[in-house]
């Protein structure tokens, strides 16, 4: 059945994102340079604060852009 090729290859990336998302969440936190980049904000006034990390952000959508075009390539041929 034709249909069940393409409903496969989506399940299956949706399995590697989640392994990645799931690798990110578990060792996230010892990542030394995430959410302290030169372009994270981090504004404290009184009893305010605010915290905007901007270049982390922008890392990990680079990242996860490249990762997500490799494996789509891998599945196209």
């Amino acid at each position: 059945m034709p249909g069940f090729e393409q409903a496969g290859r989506v399940l299956l990336i949706v399995g590697v994102l989640l392994i990645v998302v799931g690798l990110f969440l578990t060792f996230g936190s010892k990542i030394p340079l995430l959410g302290r980049l030169p372009g994270d904000l981090h504004i404290q006034r009184g009893r305010f604060s605010l915290f905007l990390p901007l270049a982390s952000s922008l890392l990990v959508s680079i990242i996860l852009t490249v990762l997500l075009n490799v494996i789509l390539r891998l599945f196209r041929k």
